[in-house]
């Protein structure tokens, strides 16, 4: 059986490789996201992260703009961050 890391199964059941570039790793860390120039803010969590990319959780999405600034408690920094896919509570983004 392999690994879900290693092969996904889409809706229609075809098994096509994972194509993320780095494996993630569980997390349950606060965050920050930052738009519009610094005037506009929003808190989440994070429950995964990667190299290049992590989960983040809202309670709701409706307001998570496409581009923002990400800064998770504890780094020294915040990085730029854009949306690749979101559902009702939860967005997946690619760190720039």
């Amino acid at each position: 059986m392999n690994q879900v890391t290693e092969k996904s199964i889409g809706i229609d059941g075809e098994v096509f490789p994972d194509r993320r570039a780095a494996l993630p790793r569980r997390t349950l860390k606060g965050a920050a996201l930052s738009f519009n120039k610094g005037f506009g803010a929003m808190e989440c969590v994070v429950r995964n992260e990667s190299r290049n990319g992590a989960l983040l959780v809202f309670g709701d999405t409706l307001a998570v703009p496409a581009v923002f600034d990400l800064a998770v408690n504890g780094t020294a920094r915040p990085r730029a961050a854009r949306g690749r896919w979101r559902s009702r509570t939860t967005v997946g983004i690619e760190l720039v």
